[in-house]
């Protein structure tokens, strides 16, 4: 199993600061992956994200099973090869993709069956198959292939769902630990994820048929689905607590900063969302004073930077009037440098609750945090 530690409690919420050790590095927690859902974090050349040094970054099972193939991605000698990243990578196993391409899928109880949105070809993936392909990514750290559900939904199907999702998560362990002892090629370890949409008895359930296994940390997954930001809290707030606390956490596709804070506060560990990469593609720029669109005409003759308070090389070169021209004009570049102001922002973030965790004063930085996401 991957190795977890946890190195400081903060002593008025559940946030915790923690080392979590993989095959390419040590990641501290709490920590936000960057999103490089086809094998690139869109936007981002690697030797830059390199010099941004997130913890750790993420890519899909899904999408890159069907471009470029399993067997080109070990031909160019791994996903690390294909990234050019040599730090720890996390993959999602495809488990999304059910929920969010229904419409390509059918399910049952064996696994799930996908007609590939780029040519309509049918690709099988079952529990077995997620990790095995995962494995010959050579990622440090896989997930369980399960049934994200979508918000609202019946009981029913949330019952039937969650036990589908259990089942899903103990094959693909027998499955991993079966590959481990017959090959040492692949050392990452595996995730499972708790199911149960916003209801506290079948998460419950969920994590408590989980939790006695092996697994090398724990998923709240089918949250940020379509539920309020109030719903999402209080099922952050209900669903963290449950899962192991000597294991990792590892709350999926959350980002907003206000939901970041909130969910540290609860003792997650771990963050993924293509946030600060989608919205620099709309002009969207996340700031120490609040959220700006540097579309507004506002800021045309405004030659200030983006944020005094960020340390990136956007700041450090162009104005707000800079690249308001730049992106109103559709220059790549703009999209390139908002990008990586917003990835520089989240990293910076990340790093500075861990640095308040660590001094005993967490409640008092996610309340300044909150403050300023609320003046928006």
């Amino acid at each position: 199993m991957l190795d977890f530690s946890i190195t400081a409690l903060d002593p008025e919420t559940a946030a915790r600061a923690a080392e979590l050790d993989t095959p390419h590095g040590t990641v501290r927690t709490p920590a936000f992956m960057p999103v490089g859902t086809a094998g690139t974090v869109k936007g981002m050349a690697a030797w830059e994200l390199e010099r941004l040094a997130p913890e750790m970054v993420l890519a899909n099972t899904y999408h890159l099973l069907l471009r470029p193939g399993v067997d080109r991605i070990e031909k160019m000698g791994g996903l690390h090869r294909l990234m050019a990243w040599p730090g720890p990578i996390l993959t999602d196993s495809g488990g999304y993709q059910v929920f969010s391409l229904a419409a390509r899928r059918s399910l049952d109880d064996d696994g799930v069956t996908f007609r590939s949105h780029l040519d309509g070809s049918a690709h099988r993936l079952t529990p077995e198959s997620v990790v095995e392909t995962q494995a010959r990514y050579g990622v440090d750290v896989a997930m369980v292939l399960d049934e994200c559900l979508p918000y609202p939904v019946e009981m029913a199907d949330a019952r039937e769902s969650v036990a589908r999702s259990i089942e899903w998560a103990r094959r693909a362990l027998a499955h991993a630990q079966k590959m481990r002892a017959e090959s040492t090629l692949w050392g990452g370890g595996l995730f499972a994820i708790q199911q149960g949409s916003v209801d506290e008895a079948l998460r419950r359930r969920c994590t408590d048929e989980l939790a006695g296994h092996d697994f090398d940390g724990f998923a709240v997954g089918g949250l940020a689905v379509g539920e309020p930001m109030e719903v999402l809290h209080e099922a952050v707030a209900m669903a963290a607590p449950m899962l192991p606390a000597n294991r990792p956490r590892y709350l999926m596709g959350v980002g907003y900063p206000r939901d970041i804070v909130h969910a540290v506060a609860c003792g997650v560990d771990l963050f993924d969302c293509v946030l600060p990469t989608r919205s620099a593609r709309t002009g969207k720029v996340f700031t120490s004073v609040g959220e700006i669109n540097i579309k507004n005409a506002r800021y045309a003759d405004d030659l200030e930077p983006l944020d005094e308070a960020c340390n990136c090389p956007t700041c450090g070169a162009y104005s707000r009037a800079a690249l308001r021209h730049l992106f109103i004009a559709k220059e790549v570049t703009s999209v390139v440098l908002l990008t990586l102001h917003n990835l520089t922002f989240f990293l910076n973030l990340m790093r500075e609750a861990r640095e308040a965790i660590m001094a005993g004063r967490y409640g008092r930085f996610r309340q300044r945090i909150e403050a300023i996401c609320n003046s928006n």
